[in-house]
């Protein structure tokens, strides 16, 4: 294992396991540098003592990178492995799991993602997944440094440049978009067209009386360039920025507008939210819509979440065959681009 290997290993499992973010960061920041080092500056460093000078790397970093060069599994990444950093997430999921192929909603730094576009897609890469769509947030949430129309240009022509190298694994393009108060979409029309998946998510005004919220929602899955109804209820149950309750709304009308207009609903697995929750997650299969399974990844680690939406996925009953996140980046396109229901579930609502 080279000492760039190592570093990204144990930031991912810092970050998997909800480790603290300035222990992930510490890790993650040494392995950009050493990836920077010209050929033989490490070992020419390590050799001469030199190494903890390089700003940005401190005694753990600089260890890791030793015990790497010396041909060996470095001490702080075999403990993580031992105690179980990179084992089972959550009980049940196994089999769901082992059918995805993407996941519909992750972040960069482009907005408030911790890691650049690359880190992302190479994780995702790795994990496993034929493809992935990165969906930063659009201009309204600028506390989440969303993006203008002119930067979500400049990130699709990113995109287009790292694909060329990352084949076969394909990085697909899309936003998160601010279902705004009178249930429009916070991003310019032209954008939206040319994306390929387009994420709607309420952001803001959560607290909003429940007959208002239900419209707003219905117009905003209704609209021709929706894909997926982001996180629907809202919740926070736990982590650092607190609980938060669900915004109130008729389920029931929300999910027969997704059945109608193929709009699928996001089972989004980050462990703050577990959205939607196992009562309206059953209501929302019987009503027949489409799911997205989803991490809302912000960093590397936090894209093996799936499992943890995999699992309550299988416990509510939801059919494989319905779940986007299953199908090919092709069968994928189609739906969104094209009418959204595929033939292989064409009628299975």
């Amino acid at each position: 294992m080279d000492p760039v290997t190592a570093l990204r290993r144990i930031a991912f499992l810092l970050e998997r396991t909800q480790a603290p973010t300035y222990r992930v960061k510490a890790f993650r920041t040494a392995a950009a540098i050493v990836a920077e080092m010209a050929d033989g500056e490490v070992e020419k460093r390590v050799a001469a003592g030199s190494l903890e000078s390089v700003r940005g790397i401190g005694p753990k970093t600089a260890q890791v990178v030793r015990e790497a060069l010396d041909g060996r599994l470095p001490d702080y990444l075999r403990r993580l492995e031992e105690e179980g950093a990179g084992g089972p997430l959550a009980e049940g999921g196994e089999r769901l799991r082992a059918e995805l192929r993407g996941d519909c909603h992750l972040h960069s730094d482009w907005s408030d993602g911790g890691s650049p576009i690359g880190e992302m897609g190479l994780t995702a890469a790795e994990l496993g997944h034929e493809w992935a769509v990165l969906t930063d947030h659009s201009p309204r949430l600028t506390v989440a440094n969303g993006l203008s129309p002119e930067r979500l240009r400049e990130q699709l022509a990113v995109v287009a440049e790292a694909n060329k190298r990352w084949a076969p694994f394909r990085l697909l393009t899309g936003i998160e978009c601010d279902i705004l108060d009178d249930g429009s979409l916070d991003q310019e029309d032209e954008l939206l067209d040319v994306l390929d998946v387009v994420v709607v998510s309420v952001h803001s005004k959560l607290r909003m009386d429940a007959d208002s919220m239900t419209r707003r929602m219905v117009a905003a899955v209704r609209n021709p360039y929706a894909n997926i109804l982001g996180h629907c209820t809202g919740r926070l149950v736990t982590g650092g920025r607190g609980r938060r309750p669900e915004s109130a709304f008729d389920a029931d009308e929300v999910f027969a507008a997704c059945a109608e207009s193929g709009t699928a609903v996001e089972i989004n697995s980050r462990p703050e939210r577990l959205d939607p929750p196992r009562r309206l997650l059953r209501r929302a299969v019987d009503a027949g819509v489409l799911f997205s399974l989803d991490t809302d990844a912000h960093a590397p680690g936090q894209l093996d979440w799936q499992v943890y939406g995999c699992a309550r996925a299988e416990e509510c009953g939801v059919p494989a065959e319905r779940v986007v996140t299953t199908w090919t980046a092709k069968e994928l396109l189609a739906w969104t681009r094209h009418g959204r229901t595929p033939a292989r579930v064409s009628g299975s609502g």
